[in-house]
Parts: structure tokens; sequence; C-alpha cells
């Protein structure tokens, strides 16, 4: 019997899911799909990675969803061209419907498996669902893409104001064209070479309260003053849609921070060698130093600065650090110790359970001055001042660093004010061999 595939990725939901509201409503049953991509999975070192952890216990939430409805979740590991080669031979496949991925290894990916899929006959159908506005939803008036933050968000939020981009899709309204099938097998984590450490993950949801109470308190490491949603929206366990809706209604400055989302991802999108290079290429002429010892020290929270200490000892211990703290760590990283933000970046990479290209690219090419509407590279965050002014009880530095004001705790790897007059002299010779 003829039916349409919906292939889950970053959207581990059923409710206001895009891609699947329009493979329900095109009329063919449909059976859902999520696969563990060899790809992505066995270039991962820690195989306790707390992402695997999270994206299978959602998994395993949609399959459960999905067979308490008659329906199952065909849930495979390995190479998704390889995986719809040989559903290919188990399904009489008409379509498969998916929603976008902005990533340079997942449009390749997708690429690839459009096209085998058109050797079968079958179609391949990519919608928006984890951002508010697509890549050319939002563009200058020459309608070429905006660098700059600011003009962007003012059109970005002139355009939410219409009703119609936060609207929800209402699959539930057409449950019953899931594919009716008995349970199918699913594969573990230890047949992907992984275990759980049983991680209590945050809830997908905010408070309103929490909202409203968002600009006085997101700035403050020791306190509970941001939503921690990062991860639901990585994977899609939550619906941006109605996470803009409530922002609407509580928090502007929530808003805004979902605007930033957006617009790093559509940098990402227009100008994809971002992954790779600096935004503005004139600072990849920047030599940094990159010593192996002061990577380590940073890595290890032992740097002899408290705020940064906490923020990557908390990094290391929870997979998760503080926003404010997150900015202070990555200027600490690239103008204090004139290490390549590359390498910074790639260790959030490695050690963030909400991990995002996007955003952390964007958040990192930002410190390091080299982004789009980034901090000019002679802004050179005070560690020292940021603590005082965003920590003032040492609360937050307490907690992840005990022996700080005790021997045990090392001296300051390097003078603040040496540390600013010497980035800023690098900065500016580097800065001079732009071709």
């Amino acid at each position: 019997m003829p039916i349409a595939i919906m292939w889950h990725r970053r959207d581990l939901r059923l409710h206001d899911n895009a891609a699947l509201y329009y493979a329900l409503k095109a009329g063919r049953p449909v059976l859902p799909l999520f696969i563990f991509d060899k790809d992505i999975l066995d270039h991962l070192d820690d195989k306790r990675d707390r992402r695997v952890e999270f994206i299978y216990k959602y998994v395993l939430k949609l399959q459960d969803e999905l067979q308490q409805m008659g329906s199952s979740l065909i849930v495979r590991y390995g190479r998704p061209l390889e995986v719809f080669q040989d559903l290919a031979k188990e399904y009489e496949i008409t379509n498969v419907f998916t929603n976008y991925d902005y990533e340079t290894y997942a449009k390749g990916r997708d690429a690839e498996v459009a096209a085998f899929l058109k050797t079968v006959g079958a179609g391949f159908h990519s919608y928006k669902d984890q951002t508010l506005f697509d890549r050319d939803e939002v563009l200058s008036g020459s309608g070429k893409p905006y660098t700059v933050f600011g003009p962007y968000s003012r059109n970005w939020l002139g355009k939410l104001a219409d009703p119609f981009y936060l609207k929800s899709y209402p699959t539930e309204k057409y449950f019953d064209r899931l594919e009716k099938t008995q349970p199918l097998p699913m594969v573990t984590l230890t047949d992907m070479g992984f275990e759980g450490l049983g991680e209590n993950f945050p809830k997908p949801t905010v408070d309103d309260a929490l909202l409203k109470q968002y600009q006085k308190m997101r700035d403050y490491p020791a306190e509970r003053g941001t939503s921690e949603l990062g991860i639901h929206l990585r994977f899609g366990t939550i619906s941006i849609r109605d996470l803009a809706r409530q922002a609407q209604e509580t928090s502007p400055t929530f808003l805004s921070e979902l605007c930033w989302r957006d617009f790093y991802f559509q940098v990402l999108d227009h100008f994809p060698h971002v992954e790779q290079h600096a935004f503005r290429r004139e600072y990849d002429n920047i030599k940094f130093l990159n010593r192996p010892e002061d990577i380590e020290r940073w890595e290890q929270g032992m740097t002899g600065y408290p705020l940064v200490d906490a923020g990557m000892r908390q990094l290391n211990e929870t997979g998760w650090m503080h926003n404010r703290v997150r900015m202070v760590v990555a200027s600490f990283c690239i103008k204090h110790l004139l290490i390549d933000w590359r390498i910074g970046e790639a260790y959030f990479a490695k050690k963030l359970r909400d991990y995002d290209l996007a955003a952390n690219n964007g958040g990192w090419q930002w410190a390091a001055g080299s982004g789009t509407d980034a901090a000019p590279y002679f802004r050179v965050f005070n560690p020292t001042a940021q603590a005082e002014k965003f920590d003032p009880k040492g609360e937050y530095i307490r907690r992840w660093v005990p022996e700080y004001n005790s021997l045990d705790y090392p001296a300051p790897i390097i003078d603040h004010a040496f540390a600013r007059q010497r980035v800023v002299e690098m900065y500016k010779e580097g800065l001079k061999k732009e071709d």
C-alpha cells in the first residue's frame, strides 16, 4: 500500500509540526521515521553525550504517543541515504515530508536523499519549522540578507505582528491519517555504543512569571532567570511558534532573543562560510597563539579568574552554562589568551547540551569581533568587573569554585590590562594584512 514518510529530525514532537501537518493533509497514510545518523554519532567521542540521551528520551516519547494512536515510529541507526534505500525496498513510498535544516551537512544529506527518492518516483518536501522566518522572508529593501541585527529585528518584529506567522499547525485534526501498524522495533543506546546518565533535563515549558522577570534577572547566573529551553528548541521538542506567542504577551526581551536566534540562522543559511571562516574575511588574518597550556587551563576552569572558571566548570559538569557567562568566557578565551575562536567554539560544540551551530557560531564570532554586527575588537570584557556586577555576592562563583580565596586557587593566568593592550595590538596588526 502506498504511504508517505514523515522524517523527524530537529522536530521531536507531534504538536504544531509543519511537515507532519502537510504530510497528513496530503492524503496518503503517514508513517513517521527517525534516523540516528551514524555520520553524526560516530564522530562523538563522549559515549555518554547528553544530547544523545536527550534525543533518545524524546524519540521514545514520540514512539509511545504514536503507538497509543495505533501507529508507530520507524527508528533506524545508520546513514540516511542507506536507510532510505532499505525503506524503499520495504515500503511503497510516494513522498517524504520533513522540516528544513539549515546546516551545511544537513543540506548535503537532504540533497542526496532527495536525489535517490526521485529515482524511485518519490517526492521530497521540506518546510520551515525551527525558525519563525525563513531565509528569504526577512530581507532588506534591496532584497538582500541583513548583516546587522538592528534593522533585521525591526523588520522581523513588524512581520511578526501578522498573526499568520504564529499560527499553529493543527496536526491533531488529522491523526487518523497515520499509518496503522503494530509497534515497530526500537534500537537501544547500547546498540549505538552509547550509555545514558539518567540526566534530569529542563522541562519543555517556561512559566509566565519567569518571562515577566526575564529582562531584570537574565544576567545574574546565581539566579534562575533564564528559561534553559535551548535544548528543546535545538531538537524541536517545543514549538517555536508557541513560545513566541507566549513571549509576545509577557516579555519583549525574551522575544528579542528569539529574533537573535532567527538572525543567526539566516546568517548561516545565506553565508555558510561562517562554519569555518570569519564572516568578515579580513579577520581570518589574525594570528592567534593557541598555546596548549592556555587552552587546557581555560577548558578545565583553572585560569585564576573566578567567573571564567565557574562558567567552564559548570559547562564541564552539567553541559550547560549561563548566557552572560558564555559571553565572558568566550571573550576571555579569544582576547585574554589569544585562542582562536574556532577552538573555543569547538569545545562548546562538544560540551553544550543545547549546542546549536547557528547560535554558537554567531556568539563566538560576535565575541571575536569577526561576525555580523559583532562587538568591536577593542571591546574586551573585564572578567573581574563582570563578576562584581553580575555575581555581587559571589554565590555563583562559590557554587562552582569552592576553593576560591584559598591557597589552592591559582593566580590569574594573565594580567587583564596587559591582555587588553596585547590583543588590541594583535588585531590591528592582523587587520592591516587585509587583501
